[in-house]
């Protein structure tokens, strides 16, 4: 955000300089990034006045001027500008000053004549692209003083010499405007604030309903206010406007649209001036566009529609994009001579979706996205109908035409001091805390002893929602600097107990886990290269592209997080890494246009192993990682650390990556993929050896993990017995199916013992030696145990022997 400090100054009395005011803010955390001087380059222009104007004699279009710029003496200077005359108040660049794009101005002979100086057009001065003529200056400026001959032009206009580049977070969408930083130096310095003076003179009919404005969508649309301007005449903006908005970096383009965008910055409400005899039918209809909609924007661009896009409309078509730019067809022309002005308010989610789809940004969106006040709506709108009426010579009508479904309330939160004190670490007094809120624009009542009751102003409505966020403005005015640096008390609270588990606890936990599972934790952009993606055949559709990359390699979002990992392992093996165990906790992003931003969001959990099963020791044989180790950890983490009940695994055929990939159910549901990288594709990360991976919805299993109800249950008192069952099967069968039919046969005893069954030795015969046949012997361990006695040999032989033949008759197997 540019601030102009002249401009701030015509709010608040400020009389510090521009450092020590960036100082300030950046204390109260809205960072100054640097202070810019944007009429530096012509602060040695001088206003000068054209005594006399003669034709050159040997040429028919140069004039030969003596001017007074202050001196001794008036000089002369040859110009060629076709509008310049005697008597004119002009901008004179004199011998030895210097202009936009170092040109340096010297003593010359143009045609044998002598010329000492230059008087200057608005493109030499680089204030506009206008180079049809002299720039002719007003006798005296806004203020009404008389420009002195001899004196900086910068000086006698009050040009905007001091512009403050300020970085706002998300959350200051108040100060999105000259408004908005008087607000926070007023309560900073303890000064005055003064609002602009509004002289608004209406005049007609009322014509509050002869505009009718019909909101079909009061979610999107809480707000819709409109004037009218009858018998406009387009064209420039004074000289103080144009020069203004070109300090803030805003490109003047005529007298009714620079309105609109001056009140923008001064005020922070966006507005849009339609032309009215191009409103079909003499009516505003808000409402969201339908799929394959088509409006032709002020840029010149059609933009197709999606389904839930925010449309202003007049009775027959689609006139604007709401809060995002206006539409071609309703623009303001020279020939323009009724003017409806618009000030509404948009949810700032749709505004942001819209706008991030289309990739068209602008200063209207920028400010909706984030919130704009509606209580300051009518103040904006009756300054720029004021505005736009003394520059054009227009006359405001009588009346407003309004259509508000949701008006604004306030919002009322509970301020304690000693919860501030608990959480800031410091004492704090009642009379500090009153008047930082106060100034702030917060209503403030007494609701106990140390304790208010706390309305929050509408252009803070985005911001300051709970009591945390007041604790933290009386934080910033207390100064964060002045907080001791001690660690605060740590006592214990059960307020807490019992409530469900936030995302981020959530989250750190699953890290603690890991950690503790001897997981090393990587963290890497999320960016990645298309290129990363195309490697491992994942698809094209759902990438979410950037539009101005830092580099060719992070030119696209993830999709999944096995680009990030693989490049972990790369690194890594090329520092010499023999074994790796990683994880990583991170959002995967694919298009969606569901979504408010476009962009669908999933926490995952990866997991990535390659190498020695061991550290380097001579306690443990050599041996890779493999398949098993995967599973074994997330079987882990799902059964021991969800408390879930063991998931399902399914071989899946066709991945883009992963060969064999296994695909997890939990619940049923599909929560994730695990396998082998295919060693082509591994080959590309230097892998020499089985890279295996994983990729878990998160998002998924916590969900489902929240609906797991634990139970407790004695520890057993009498021991158990175990027996062994190898089972000689064909390789097609699944150890799943075996280990379904073992637990069914135990369960459908009157009295079942049966307490686990698990797989302890798998043996292929032939394997190694040239000559493997397709079975295999599968050994499962049982264990037996009852609840209230000691089990006999005998009983448990007899169970044995049942869930053999139930086994036998059940499946292809022989035991």
């Amino acid at each position: 955000m540019l601030l102009s400090l002249n401009w701030l100054r015509e709010f608040v009395p400020y009389e510090g300089t521009a450092e020590e005011l960036g100082e300030r803010l950046t204390m109260l955390g809205l960072e100054l990034e640097e202070i810019r001087h944007p009429y530096e380059e012509i602060r040695d222009v001088v206003v000068g006045r054209v005594l006399t104007c003669d034709m050159h004699p040997d040429s028919d279009h140069l004039h030969v001027c003596t001017v007074d710029v202050g001196g001794d003496e008036p000089l002369s200077i040859v110009c060629g500008a076709p509008n310049v005359a005697a008597g004119q108040l002009v901008p004179v660049a004199p011998v030895g000053s210097k202009l936009p794009g170092g040109v340096q101005i010297k003593k010359a002979k143009l045609r044998g004549v002598l010329s000492c100086g230059m008087i200057c057009s608005e493109r030499e001065l680089a204030l506009t692209d206008d180079h049809s003529g002299i720039l002719v200056l007003p006798e005296c400026n806004r203020a009404g003083k008389k420009l002195e001959l001899g004196r900086r032009l910068v000086d006698e206009l009050e040009f905007d010499q001091e512009v403050l580049d300020i970085s706002i977070t998300p959350n200051r969408a108040d100060c999105l405007s000259v408004l908005g930083f008087a607000r926070e130096v007023s309560a900073a310095f303890g000064l005055p604030l003064t609002l602009p003076r509004v002289e608004l003179e209406e005049v007609g009919e009322d014509i509050s309903s002869t505009l009718p404005v019909e909101i079909l969508d009061p979610d999107h649309c809480p707000a819709y206010t409109g004037r009218m301007l009858e018998g406009a005449q387009v064209g420039p903006s004074p000289a103080w406007m144009r020069w203004r908005l070109h300090g803030v970096g805003i490109r003047p383009i005529s007298n009714l649209v620079d309105v609109t965008n001056y009140v923008l910055m001064e005020l922070g409400q966006p507005l849009h001036a339609f032309d009215h005899n191009k409103l079909a039918g003499r009516r505003i209809i808000v409402r969201r566009a339908e799929a394959g909609e088509r409006l032709v924007t002020l840029d010149g661009q059609e933009r197709l529609l999606e389904a839930g896009d925010g449309l202003i409309c007049d009775a027959e078509r689609p006139v604007a994009l709401a809060g995002v730019m206006g539409g071609l067809a309703t623009e303001i022309s020279e020939e323009t001579k009724s003017v409806f002005i618009e000030c509404a308010l948009f949810k700032p989610q749709i505004v942001r979706r819209t706008s991030r789809r289309l990739g068209l940004s602008s200063e209207s969106s920028y400010r909706y996205e984030r919130g704009v006040d509606q209580t300051g709506m009518t103040f904006a709108l009756d300054r720029a109908a004021a505005l736009m009426a003394e520059l054009s010579g227009g006359r405001v009508l009588k009346g407003v035409c309004r259509n508000e479904p949701r008006p604004y309330v306030a919002p009322s939160i509970r301020f304690r001091r000693s919860r501030a004190e608990d959480l800031l670490g410091v004492d704090l007094e009642n009379d500090f805390c009153i008047k930082t809120l106060r100034s702030l624009g917060c209503g403030v009542e007494p609701a106990g002893e140390g304790e208010w009751s706390v309305s929050v102003p509408g252009w803070r409505c985005y911001d300051l929602s709970r009591e945390a966020d007041l604790i933290e403005e009386v934080a910033r005015f207390r100064g964060m600097d002045a907080m001791p640096a001690t660690l605060p008390a740590i006592r214990p609270c059960l307020e807490h107990f019992g409530k469900p588990e936030g995302r981020h606890d959530f989250m750190m936990r699953v890290k603690r886990w890991a950690a503790g599972m001897g997981l090393n934790e990587a963290v890497n952009y999320s960016f990645v290269g298309n290129r990363d993606l195309d490697h491992l055949h994942l698809p094209q559709d759902g990438r979410v592209q950037i539009l101005n990359p830092l580099t060719a390699e992070q030119d696209v979002l993830r999709t999944e997080l096995a680009p990030g990992l693989l490049n972990d392992v790369r690194y890594n093996i090329a520092q010499g890494a023999t074994g790796l165990r990683l994880f990583e906790v991170a959002e995967s992003f694919r298009k969606d246009a569901a979504s408010e931003t476009g962009v669908r969001e999933c926490r995952r959990l990866g997991f990535v192993l390659y190498g020695s099963r061991y550290d380097s020791a001579w306690l443990h044989e050599d041996a890779d990682m493999d398949y098993a180790d995967l599973k074994g950890i997330i079987v882990h983490f799902i059964r021991d650390f969800l408390h879930m009940s063991v998931p399902a695994f399914e071989i899946i055929e066709g991945h883009p990556y992963l060969a064999p990939a296994v695909r997890l159910l939990a619940d049923g549901r599909d929560a994730g993929v695990l396998g082998r990288v295919r060693p082509d594709m591994a080959d590309a990360y230097h892998a020499r050896r089985d890279v295996w991976l994983a990729d878990l919805d998160l998002d998924l299993l916590r969900e489902l993990s929240a609906g797991v109800r634990r139970a407790f249950h004695p520890l057993p008192v009498f021991p158990p017995v175990r027996r062994d069952m190898t089972v000689r099967a064909k390789a097609g069968l699944k150890v799943e199916d075996i280990l379904t039919c073992i637990r069914v046969a135990g369960r459908s005893s009157k009295n079942p013992i049966l307490e686990s069954v698990e797989l302890i030795d798998l043996y292929e015969p032939g394997c190694g030696q040239g000559h493997a046949t397709d079975e295999r012997n599968l050994t499962f361990r049982l264990t037996f145990r009852h609840a209230e006695r000691t089990l006999q040999d005998a009983e448990v032989d007899k169970e044995r022997e049942k869930i053999a033949a139930s086994l036998l008759q059940a499946l292809p197997v022989n035991i």
